[in-house]
């Protein structure tokens, strides 16, 4: 099992109503309203709950006539605690989190909607900016100047130091007017 699904089984399964639909959904499949009714809470509340158990995998949902019934999955419910705990690569799941995490927090301070308001000083996060204008390139696509710039400047006004620095940094190359791609991302 991935870490990420074992994370959203554990968040799903923090919750004292949750844990109430999923015990009722355990002796039996349910719809909404039976549970609303059966637990006394709102059907909305229900929905909320069912969908993020659902989102967990923890039970499934079928048609029945009129109404979608909530059932329990078996499958999941035979995993054992360790298996829901023990990973090989808990490290690097660690650490990818944490890169992404820093990734979102300097495109949040230096892109205001969707446009990017400064280029940063500092070159690990001028990089992470600059992977932001590499997926709007095509790979093994040759570019002339003008959509190059063109490119850019749905991110950034500055078309001239983008262009550059994509160069300098070996994610670009180009030969008189013409761009393409070496990099796809800088890591």
């Amino acid at each position: 099992m991935e870490i990420s699904k074992s994370i959203e089984i554990m968040k799903s399964l923090a919750d004292a109503s949750r844990l109430q639909v999923l015990n009722a959904v355990m002796n039996r499949p349910h719809y909404v309203e039976e549970l609303a009714h059966k637990l006394n809470l709102a059907a909305s509340t229900v929905s909320f709950h069912l969908k993020k158990l659902e989102k967990a995998g923890l039970i499934s949902k079928k048609k029945e006539q009129y109404y979608i019934v909530y059932g329990l999955n078996e499958d999941l419910f035979k995993l054992t605690l360790r298996q829901l705990t023990s990973f090989d690569d808990i490290d690097k799941f660690i650490q990818d989190e944490r890169i992404e995490k820093y990734r979102q927090k300097v495109l949040k301070a230096f892109f205001k909607k969707e446009k990017l308001v400064k280029l940063p000083v500092q070159h690990k996060k001028k990089l992470i900016v600059l992977n932001e204008f590499l997926k709007l390139f095509k790979a093994n696509k040759k570019y002339t100047e003008p959509e190059v710039d063109s490119v850019i400047n749905r991110l950034f006004d500055d078309h001239c130091t983008i262009r550059r620095l994509l160069i300098e940094e070996g994610a670009m190359q180009r030969d008189k007017q013409t761009y393409w791609l070496t990099k796809k991302e800088f890591k």
